[in-house]
C-alpha cells in the first residue's frame, strides 16, 4: 500500500496542457504525482489555474470513459491520483520526486528559471528532464546542477495516449540515467525511444516534412485536402502502422527508394527528393534490404515468410480495424 502521507516521487513543473496530460499517464499507471505550478500567484489566480486544471483532467479522463477505455467509476479515482502543488509547497514535492519533468514555456529565460528552483529543491539522486520540443538538450544540460542526470523527453500529444516518448541525451548524460528512465516509462506503458541531440527528434522532423508536402501539394493543385487525407489515412498511415520508416524501405527494397527519388528529383525538386548518399551506397553494394538478405537490417538466419506473413497480418488488422477488408464474392459475377 503506498504511503498517502507521503509526497510522489513523479512531478512536472508547469501546469499547461503537456503538465496535465503527463500527470494523466502516471495516475493513470497507478502513481501519485505532482503537478506544480512555479508562479507566484494571487489566492484567487490560483484557485482558477487549480479549477481548470482539475476541470482538464476529469474532462480527459472522463473522455476515455466515454469511449469505453475506462470505467466511469474509475474516473474520480485516477483523477484524484495529481496532487495540483502551489510554489509555495513546490519545495517539498520537488524535494521528494524521483522523476521530474520540466515543461515550462518554450524560452530559454522560462526553463532556466524553472530549472533555478528545481535545482535548489531536487535531491542530488533525482532525474530532471525537459519536455522541450524546441531546444536542444546540449543548450539545456548547462542549466541543471547536475547534468549527468538530465534528458530531454519529448511527449506526443496526447500525452496519456500515445505510448511513444522520444528520449534525447547529451553526451554527458549518465548511461545508468538514461537505463532508469526508460524502466520507469515502461513500467507505465510508454514505449521510450532514444535519439541524440538533433533538431527535431524522430518523429517531429519526419511529420513535419510530411504535412508541408502534403501543404504544397494543395497549393500546387496536385490533390484536394479531402483527397489527400483520405490517401495518407488508408494507404500510407496504414502501411506505417504495420511497418515502421526504415523497416519499410528494407521492405521495398533500397533500389526501389533510389530509382523512385530520381525520378522525383528529376521532375519534382532535386532538395526535397533527392536520396541521401547511403541509399546510393546501398544500391552499389547490394545491400537492398529483405530481398539481398541486408539492408538497413540484418536479415540473415531469419525466417522471411514469416516475417512476411506477420507483416500481412499486421496490415490486414489495421484494414478490418477501419473496416475496409471485404470477405470474398461467394459468386463469380462476370
Amino acid at each position: 500500500m503506498a504511503n498517502e502521507s507521503a509526497a510522489p516521487r513523479f512531478a512536472a513543473v508547469g501546469a499547461g496542457r503537456m503538465g496535465r496530460g503527463i500527470a494523466i499517464a502516471f495516475a493513470y499507471a497507478g502513481h501519485r504525482i505532482s503537478l506544480i505550478d512555479l508562479r507566484p500567484r494571487t489566492s484567487e489566480a490560483w484557485q482558477r489555474l487549480h479549477d481548470e486544471a482539475r476541470a482538464e483532467i476529469a474532462a480527459s479522463l472522463s473522455g476515455l470513459a466515454q469511449l469505453g477505455v475506462i470505467d466511469a467509476s474509475q474516473v474520480e479515482r485516477i483523477a484524484a491520483r495529481v496532487d495540483i502543488v502551489d510554489a509555495g509547497a513546490a519545495p517539498r514535492a520537488l524535494a521528494a520526486a524521483e522523476l521530474v519533468f520540466e515543461g515550462v514555456p518554450e524560452t530559454l529565460d522560462a526553463k532556466r528559471e524553472a530549472f533555478e528552483h528545481i535545482n535548489r529543491h531536487c535531491s542530488d539522486d533525482a532525474i530532471l528532464t525537459s519536455t522541450t520540443s524546441s531546444i536542444l538538450v546540449t543548450q539545456l544540460a548547462a542549466l541543471v546542477r547536475r547534468p549527468e542526470r538530465f534528458l530531454n523527453m519529448h511527449w506526443l500529444n496526447p500525452a496519456y495516449v500515445i505510448p511513444v516518448v522520444e528520449l534525447s541525451c547529451h553526451p554527458g548524460t549518465d548511461a545508468g540515467v538514461l537505463a532508469r528512465t526508460k524502466a520507469l516509462m515502461e513500467a507505465i506503458g510508454k514505449l521510450p525511444v532514444v535519439c541524440g541531440a538533433s533538431p527535431g527528434y524522430i518523429v517531429p522532423r519526419l511529420q513535419a516534412l510530411v504535412m508541408n508536402e502534403a501543404a504544397r501539394m494543395i497549393e500546387e493543385g496536385a490533390a484536394t485536402a479531402e483527397e489527400i487525407d483520405k490517401a495518407t489515412r488508408y494507404g500510407l498511415g496504414l502501411r506505417f502502422a504495420a511497418l515502421g520508416v526504415v523497416e519499410f524501405i528494407d521492405f521495398g527494397g533500397a533500389d526501389i527508394l533510389h530509382h523512385a527519388s530520381r525520378e522525383m528529383s528529376a521532375s519534382l525538386d532535386a532538395g526535397r527528393y533527392t536520396a541521401p548518399a547511403v541509399i546510393g551506397r546501398m544500391v552499389e553494394e547490394g545491400r537492398l534490404g529483405l530481398k539481398s538478405g541486408s539492408g538497413f537490417y540484418d536479415y540473415a538466419g531469419r525466417d522471411t515468410a514469416a516475417y512476411r506473413r506477420d507483416v500481412l497480418s499486421r496490415t490486414l488488422g489495421e484494414l478490418k480495424h477501419a473496416g475496409l477488408w471485404r470477405a470474398p464474392a461467394d459468386e463469380t459475377l462476370s
